[in-house]
């Protein structure tokens, strides 16, 4: 069995179980109730010589006493104390949170503590006269990576950089490093590509801490721009029947492999069935209590070796698979998504998605996040608008949100080059922020690579899809900006892409920035049933295999679009990280899984 497979059963038995024992109880429950006081009486008094108590039956309207659950009450966090720093002065504050570095002295220490809420954290002044449990860090007990809780008065800073540090009149080491000689994240810098091997670890650093509150509040700006615009947040399947992208470098999801590589031989399981089976003789002899369960596992011995003696299931078996067809894991969400455009006229799907491609650059990843809006009654003028107006949005929110964590990794991360002529981080943003969108076809960007006389390494020519190079060019050569590429060939785009009138382009837009290329891709759908169908055929797709997809046009068609952006793109794009695999917690590539 599968271990997808041994889920269901693991979780099928456990609902079983609770409901045997959920059973037991009440049944206990009505057994204890319906014994009368006299009979519990009797029993008292057959077992003791002395008078048996009166018994009482309690009132059925009776409750137990209980105890109101409070508001949740989040603790302090150091960006909260430090947001209002001026007026916390010489307030008392218990913090908690994890210990970068420690000064010890003989009569003074200092902890740099960080709780994850901001990037820069909180020196903790300890004093070995006014700190209790001070002996935690005479004794070398808070090291680097430690948790810990504090309790102190915060007080201006004479130090430089610093406003403000607290003053600890106790200490409360929560949580031990074990061994501080191998804690992996000690004080010196490690390269990014170390900390994908401590991914579990890596959050504690500033450069993926800065990182992830980024990606949060990107996060949180995506729900608040669409559902600003009234559209309705929708969950489409992670399994699939269907390819959207028609690339068939898809995740195949199966029950019917996994039980071959760990399965027991024949003969293993006949010795187990043989000793199993002097075992359950032995207790029936013994008139054990445990017969029935040597029975069970004498009877699952044999069920094993009955399939051992069956061979492996066949993985191309699809009608025995346990949803009877192929499925595969989610290359977009973007189908099913247009289902409910088409009923709540507004909707977008936010993500995981998988793709099986065997690429190690630093663009791609196994597993990545989409976000696919999805409008009924628009075309691709309309789509554009909705496209740019998101990113824009996400751009000036990084801006007003994230300050300090754009300014760290700007400074530390950000690569200054001729590519992107020596811009900042912040400038980056602001320039998709704040300017609009230029658009262009298709044909008049291959005329303008064409014309520029650059050297490219794809060449450039008609019914080619662009590359990075040749997006890059466009924005931060050409434009010197965002720009919009429209109506590409039809032969290299999706086959629910809008045929023009030309016959020979769709109605498709992709979104290029400055330092990355294309953003987000999107299109008006193709919402003609004959047009459809045709277009389907041509890329050697059957109709019949995506019938409810066809269904849509046949009952209420209307003109939709939608886009779809890869949301690590996106938080590169706002953090200045080179590597994709940096901007996700856990990232999954060829051969990478561990974590």
């Amino acid at each position: 069995m599968s271990s997808v497979a041994s889920s269901m059963r693991v979780v099928s038995m456990s609902r079983r179980c609770g409901a045997l024992i959920g059973n037991s109880r009440h049944q206990h429950r009505s057994q204890s109730r319906r014994c009368s006081p006299a009979l519990v009486a009797a029993s008292s008094s057959s077992s003791s010589t002395s008078a048996a108590p009166a018994v009482t039956t309690p009132s059925a309207s009776a409750t137990p006493p209980t105890t109101p659950v409070p508001a949740y009450a989040p603790p302090l966090t150091i960006a909260s104390v430090k947001a209002d720093a001026s007026e916390n002065v010489q307030k008392t504050f218990t913090l908690q949170g994890w210990v970068r570095t420690v000064r010890a002295q003989k009569a003074m220490s200092f902890v740099e503590l960080n709780d994850g809420s901001c990037l820069s954290g909180l020196q903790i002044l300890c004093s070995s006269t006014t700190t209790d449990n001070y002996t935690l860090l005479e004794n070398n007990d808070i090291a680097t990576g430690a948790a810990v809780r504090v309790t102190g008065t915060l007080q201006e800073s004479p130090a430089k950089g610093q406003a403000v540090e607290l003053a600890a009149t106790s200490l409360e080491l929560v949580g031990v490093v074990v061994d501080p000689a191998t804690y992996p994240l000690s004080k010196k810098r490690h390269t990014l590509e170390y900390l994908r091997t401590q991914a579990h670890l890596r959050p504690r650093t500033n450069v993926i801490g800065a990182v992830a509150r980024i990606r949060s509040e990107l996060s949180y700006a995506t729900h608040t721009f669409f559902r600003g615009h009234g559209f309705w947040h929708v969950h489409t399947p992670i399994i699939t029947a269907s390819d959207c992208e028609g690339a068939g470098e898809q995740f195949v999801v199966t029950t019917l492999l996994g039980e071959g590589a760990e399965q027991e031989s024949a003969e293993e399981l006949e010795a187990a069935i043989s000793e199993q089976g002097s075992a359950v003789r032995a207790a029936k002899d013994a008139k054990s209590d445990d017969v029935q369960a040597q029975v069970a596992k004498l009877l699952e011995l044999k069920e094993k070796l009955a399939a051992a003696s069956a061979g492996p299931a066949d993985p191309n078996d699809v009608e025995n698979d346990f949803f009877a067809r192929r499925t595969s894991l989610t290359v977009s969400g973007q189908l099913n998504a247009e289902a409910f455009a088409c009923a709540l006229g507004k909707v977008y799907t936010f993500g995981p998605t998988f793709r099986a491609e065997n690429s190690n650059t630093s663009r791609h990843l196994a597993e990545f996040w989409m976000v696919e809006p999805e409008l009924a009654y628009a075309d691709l003028q309309t789509d554009l608008s909705c496209a740019a107006s998101y990113l824009r949005h996400c751009c000036q929110h990084v801006l007003d949100n994230c300050a300090e964590d754009v300014a760290f990794l700007d400074k530390n991360v950000f690569q200054r080059n001729d590519e992107n002529e020596g811009t900042t981080l912040v400038e980056r943003l602001q320039s998709v922020a704040t300017q609009g969108f230029k658009a262009i076809t298709y044909t008049e960007a291959v005329n303008l690579l064409l014309e520029s006389g650059a050297k490219f390494e794809f060449p450039v020519e008609w019914g080619v899809d662009l590359q990075s190079e040749h997006e890059r060019y466009l924005c931060e050569k050409v434009f010197n900006g965002p720009v919009a590429v429209t109506d590409y060939p039809k032969d290299i785009k999706a086959f629910y892409m809008r045929l023009n009138d030309d016959g020979k382009t769709v109605a498709a837009v992709d979104l290029l920035v400055p330092g990355v290329g294309e953003l987000i891709g999107g299109s008006q759908r193709e919402e003609r049933l004959d047009v459809l169908e045709r277009r389907m055929r041509e890329m050697n797709l059957e109709p019949e295999d995506l019938w409810w997809y066809v269904d849509l046009r046949k009952y209420g068609s209307v003109p939709h679009a939608g886009f779809g952006l890869g949301f690590e793109r996106l938080v590169q794009y706002c953090t200045g990280m080179e590597n994709i695999r940096d901007v996700i917690p856990f990232p999954r590539y060829p051969g990478h899984a561990d974590f």
